[in-house]
């Protein structure tokens, strides 16, 4: 065996014991802000959280600040997401009048939901945590308002429920990460 392949062979070495270090440093960030998040709310999803959080590019590379501005962009691409899914659900032939109203209103809440998100973000990186508080709990709140515009109609089921609850938790997540900045 050469010199060269005995050092990359080292060297590959070296990497694999550095690396799971490296990663699980940056996980335990993730690990501890859900776990901590958890503790206080019985209705915050651990699971739903660190899956999340770990799913974001950057994520594992970042602190507690940097770890709440992907909690925002998560819920801005949430409900941006919702958005084209509304449109394309109005765009349906055949849609029940009654789904379509309650659509057509979500869709007026997710459109106002992601200028809202996107304000939020701007106001996180200038560290105004009380307006990005007011702009996120507005925007779980459409979330909430859309969903329960389908209770009110007997036997209406919303085809948005799985949306609209991944917008409150991942609201519920940047709210919680705010909180532990402060």
């Amino acid at each position: 065996m050469s010199f060269s392949s005995i050092i990359f062979l080292l060297s590959l070495l070296f990497l694999s014991m550095i690396f799971p270090l490296a990663t699980s440093c940056c996980t335990k960030l993730i690990d501890d802000t859900c776990k901590n998040a958890s503790h206080y709310d019985p209705n915050f999803s651990f699971r739903f959280c660190k899956t999340s959080l770990q799913a974001a590019p950057g994520s594992r590379c970042v602190n507690l600040r940097g770890l709440g501005l992907i909690g925002v962009r998560l819920h801005r691409d949430n409900a941006t997401d919702t958005r084209c899914y509304i449109r394309q659900l109005l765009g349906k032939k055949g849609l029940d009048p009654a789904v379509k109203i309650r659509l057509e209103d979500c869709l007026d809440m997710y459109i106002d939901g992601v200028d809202s998100l996107t304000q939020a973000i701007r106001e996180y990186r200038d560290g105004n945590y009380y307006n990005v508080n007011v702009l996120v709990s507005a925007v779980m709140t459409y979330s909430t308002t859309c969903e329960d515009s389908f209770k009110e109609m007997k036997g209406l089921v919303s085809p948005l429920t799985k949306q609209n609850d991944d917008a409150f938790r991942l609201g519920a997540i940047s709210l919680s990460i705010m909180n532990m900045q402060k």
